[in-house]
Order: structure tokens, then sequence, then C-alpha cells
């Protein structure tokens, strides 16, 4: 969980994420920065998201929960 946090906080540019973190209230939360998490999502854990996947999630967490369960894990 930590490892898809610090990549998260990569793609943002900001120092850190933690789960608690609601991803829209994040000033740099775009729409580039969703794409972003999209493309590493598929190519780090093998999950195809798509940007209608991303309503359905509000925080940091829920987002890696949401790839946990699309993962069966």
């Amino acid at each position: 969980m930590e490892e898809f946090y610090g990549k998260l906080a990569e793609i943002l540019e900001v120092d850190e994420v933690n789960g608690s973190d609601v991803l829209e209230d994040l000033p740099e939360w775009d729409s580039l920065s969703v794409l972003s998490v999209i493309a590493m999502i598929d190519c780090g854990y093998g999950i195809n998201l798509n940007a209608r996947d991303f309503k359905q999630v509000g925080t940091a967490q829920s987002l890696y929960e949401l790839i946990e369960q699309k993962r069966g894990v």
C-alpha cells in the first residue's frame, strides 16, 4: 500500500499521499493526473480502469481498495 501511495505522490508531485486524502481536494488532481494514474495502475498492477471508475472513489485508500478488489485480492 505504501508503494502505491508513493507512486501516487510522485505523479501528483507532492511530498506524500495518505490513505485519507480526498483526491478531488488535492490541487494537483486534474484530468492529466487522472490519466497518469490510470496508466500507472495499468502498467504496475495490470488493472484497466477508466475515468468513470474514479467517480466511485473519494480517497487514496478507496482507490487502492478498488484496485485490490479488481485484482481479486
